[in-house]
Parts: structure tokens; sequence; C-alpha cells
């Protein structure tokens, strides 16, 4: 008996997966994956070939789930990828309770539509909605990805089709990041050749009210690189003895929030310039000393350009904000001069890369001892998660080499997502049309081919785009790099597969009112993706 093959059965697949609150690093992200696969046990294919389902643990204890269904001595093969953790319901108010309770939270945004959003007023009078947590991002695409499975076990596709659902997605992609070793171990093992992978991530609009359906065939690149401001310590009644790290990481956040400069246009696409995503001083506690010491991190995204490329732009911004700061200290010590008789002192703010400031600390106490020191916080202070992490070694360094201060470093975090793109693929490219022609004669909907899926996905580790050397400005950059954050580069460069992306139609990811339009999604989707499939296995 068919399982997950109407817009009813896909459905409660979805509100079962839902109400598991898999939030990045809970527990029951841990246990949706064993769901899935409990639930995966009982196709036919899997009870007659349970070696071709596992579970695989992953390093810090969570799971991700591959399933392979092979048709005979087939080659050819589609990967189908989805990652089943969520963000939090924090924003959720007073709905937080049944935030993974889709049939009951609709329900209630039902009852209580006149205090809704516009936006959403107006799509509930045009189509058939349910409201939740992951609804849209991503449980959806998981449900239509284990229907396609369940197709695969009855004998629907000629090829093999590989279902890989992972973890951490919204966090730092450890589940894709080391899925990817057994992907090239499966190819080897079962004689596939990949012929592309596919991502069911759903619809996201490029501006407000945007109706368009998008096929991408490709997922944007991010860096997230972080600004440690060095100034210098003195007493709230002596100000211009010091330098206010505050101060600093504001002009640094003047200098490239929103900054136009570091949009990137590709064929009419366009990146989001950049954005700040935390700012803090690193002072503990009250007291009349200014604080010296802060940081500012960024969200940069990008398409073709290189990670060389964007470093050298951000350096240059961030010269250019440490001459603003030099030249605002001066002018105003300047004006403070004429009411107090003093010469004011200029100060210089150096600006290096985390790589220049970790040279400069060996040349002065050498590497032994800087490993040391590295290896000490990498190992005593990891519950402080990945970013203050590195914001710890950077300032541990930035403080053995104050006398080069007041400085700004620039160093990256994790994640680092490589853009990908399948835009110049001829194969890709000619299933797109094939696909876009299909939905419109058969559903008379006309879906808008895209480059690059703006949401982030897990599509950028499937192969690298560029060599791996072109990589080394982010590892020589990137603190955790080798200790906590690792790629596997030798398996990236395996695994050169084409992408595309065609997921269900929603709205707010990622905020209290994420909903999915069922007809589309559960309807015609499901009728589309058979055939997408077909044509990646052709």
């Amino acid at each position: 008996m068919e399982k997950w093959q109407t817009k009813e059965t896909l459905m409660y697949l979805l509100s079962r997966l839902v109400e598991h609150q898999s939030i990045t690093g809970s527990y029951p992200e841990v246990a949706l994956a064993e769901y899935i696969h409990l639930q995966l046990q009982d196709l036919d294919y899997f009870k007659d070939n349970p070696q071709m389902l596992a579970l695989h643990p992953t390093s810090d204890g969570r799971s991700f789930v591959t399933g392979l269904i092979k048709n005979g001595k087939a080659k050819k093969t589609v990967i189908l990828i989805s990652h089943f953790d969520v963000v939090d319901v924090e924003d959720y108010g007073q709905f937080k309770n049944l935030a993974f309770s889709p049939y009951d939270l609709t329900e209630e945004v039902y009852k209580n539509l006149d205090k809704m959003p516009l936006e959403v007023q107006n799509d509930l009078e045009t189509g058939e909605w349910v409201f939740g947590r992951g609804v849209m991002d991503m449980k959806a695409g998981i449900a239509l990805q284990m229907s396609m499975l369940e197709k695969a076990s009855s004998g629907e596709f000629e090829g093999n089709i590989l279902f890989l659902t992972v973890p951490d997605e919204e966090a730092n992609s450890l589940g894709m990041i080391e899925a990817v070793p057994v992907l090239v171990e499966m190819a080897k093992q079962h004689n596939l050749t990949y012929t592309a992978c596919l991502n069911s991530e759903p619809v996201f609009t490029n501006y407000p009210g945007d109706q368009n359906l998008y096929l991408y065939s490709g997922s944007i690149g991010k860096l997230l690189p972080g600004f440690f401001c060095y100034g210098q310590e003195t007493h709230v009644g002596e100000p211009f003895s010091g330098l206010n790290a505050n101060y600093m990481a504001a002009e640094v956040t003047k200098e490239l929030e929103l900054n136009a400069d570091f949009c990137e246009v590709v064929d009419g696409e366009v990146t989001p310039p950049p954005t700040n995503l935390m700012q803090k001083d690193l002072k503990e506690g009250y007291s009349v000393q200014i604080p010296h010491v802060g940081v500012t991190l960024f969200n940069v995204l990008g398409m073709e350009s290189s990670i060389q490329q964007i470093t050298d732009k951000l350096m240059k911004a961030v010269k250019t904000a440490a001459r603003r700061i030099e030249h605002h200290y001066l002018e105003k010590a300047t004006a403070f001069s004429m009411l107090q008789s003093y010469v004011p002192e200029p100060f210089k703010v150096n600006v290096l890369t985390y790589e220049q400031l970790h040279q400069r600390a060996v040349t002065l106490f050498g590497e032994t001892e800087i490993k040391r020191r590295q290896d000490y916080i990498s190992a005593n202070f990891k519950d402080l998660g990945d970013r203050d992490l590195s914001t710890r070694m950077v300032f541990d360094l930035a403080a053995l080499c104050k006398d080069d201060g007041p400085m700004i470093i620039l160093f990256y975090n994790p994640p680092f997502y490589p853009a990908v793109s399948s835009r110049h693929d001829p194969f890709i490219q000619e299933t797109i049309q094939r696909v876009m022609t299909y939905s419109d004669e058969k559903h008379n909907v006309k879906l808008k081919p895209q480059h690059y899926f703006p949401g982030l996905s897990d599509l950028s580790f499937v192969g690298l785009e560029r060599t791996k050397e072109t990589i080394q400005p982010l590892m020589s950059n990137m603190p955790l790099y080798g200790q906590s954050y690792t790629l596997p580069l030798e398996a990236l460069e395996q695994l050169k597969v084409p992408v595309m992306n065609l997921g269900p139609m929603g709205r707010d990811a990622h905020k209290w009112t994420e909903r999915l339009e069922l007809t589309y999604s559960f309807e015609t989707l499901h009728d589309m993706l058979p055939y997408t499939i077909k044509q990646l296995l052709r």
C-alpha cells in the first residue's frame, strides 16, 4: 500500500516530521534522524535490502540518513539531499507552544486572521496554507523526497536514487560536510555515477510580494568575516589616553553595513550587501576602564568572486575605516586641546589579517609556544561556540602583540559556504528547459530559472568549483580551521556533481509566520519531481 503519494498522506507525514522539535543541536534533532530511518524501513525495497539503508553517526553524536535504491546494474544515480534541523521558535510569542503542531497552529491563525500581518491575510485568501516551524524550511522537501524514494522502491525510475538527509544545516552544515566522504565511498562501493544532486529547499522570494516560482541551478556562497578591534585601555577620566574598541567597531560597521560595493552581479542576479550579525565589546563586568577590545561579525555573500578577492575588498574597506578612526580621534583631541592645554598625539590604527597576526606572534614567541596556547584555548573553551572561540583565539594573539596596537584584525569564522552553480552545465540547463516546458504544458505553471539559491544550502558542498588552493585564504585566516572546523577537501574534489534545486512553495522562512502552500507543494510539485528525476537520469 502506498504511504506518501497523496496530498493528504504527505501532509500527515509533514505533521509527524514537524512534531519532532528538531532545533539545531537539540536531542529531537537526533531523534528525527532515527524516526526518518524507521519510516524508510517500511519500504519494500529496504525490507528486502536492509543494508542499503543506514544511519551514519557524526563526530558530535548526531546522525544523517542514507537510503540507496539500486535498479539492477544501473550506474546513473540522482542524489536527493535535504536537512531535517530547524531554527528556534523564540519569535512565536503567544503561539510558541503550537509552533510544532501544524494542524493546531494553522487553526489558531485562521481564528486570529484579523491580527495577522497583511501579507498573511492575502495569502490565506488565495491558497491552502499550513503554518509551523519547519513546514517550509525544509520538512516539506523531506516529505516529498521520501515520497520519491517510495516511488523508486516501486520501480518508477530506470536509474538509482540515493536519499540523503542531514542535521546541522542551519548552523555549520556538519552533517553535509561529514556526508561528503560517505557519498564518495558509496559511489565506489556500489559502482554509481552521480548524474545530479537535487535539493528541495523551498522557493525563496527575491523581494516583498514576489510571486515567482523559481528553479535553481546553484546555491549562493557565504563568508563570515570577523573584525577584532584592539584599542588602548584608559580610565574614563583620561579618554584621550586610550582608544575605545566600541568606537572602532562602530566605524567598521559604518563602512561595511549594506555596502553595495560588495554586491556581486551575475546575469542580472545580485547578492545582498554585507550585514552585521554580531557586535560587542569583550569587557567583563562594569568598571570605569573603557572597553579596549571588541569584535564585529558580518555576513558576506558571493557568487563568482574568489575568497582572495573578497578578502582584498574587506581589507581595503577596513583600512578606510581605520583612517576615519584616526581622523576622528585627532579632530576630537584637537578640539579638547582648545579647552585643556596639551598637545594631541595621533593614533596609528594598523589593519592586519589573522594570518599576519599569527606570523607576528610566532616571530615574537616561537611557533611551539603559540601552538601550545592555541591548543589550550581550543581544548578548554569549547563551550563558547565557534564564533566566540574564534574571537578568544584572536584575542590571545592580539594581547601578545599589543605593541602593534591599536589594530583591527580580519579573521574568518565557521561556517563557510562555497558558491556552486551549474549554469554553464549543458546537461542541467537542458533539464531545466524540459522541466519548465513540462510544468507549463501540464500544470500551467511558469517556473523562472535562477542561477543561485539565495538562502544558503548544503548544495555548496557537492564538489568544489575551484581548486582547493583557492580555499587557502580562508584556511590561513580562520583560527578554528584544523581544530574544530575542517573541510574534506580531497573528498570534495572527488564529488563534482551538477546541482539543481526544485522545492515547495512557502513564505517567511525563519519567521513565526512560516507557512507552506499545500496545493502546489503536494500536488503540482509532487507530479513535477518524478519527471525531473527521470530527466536527470536520462
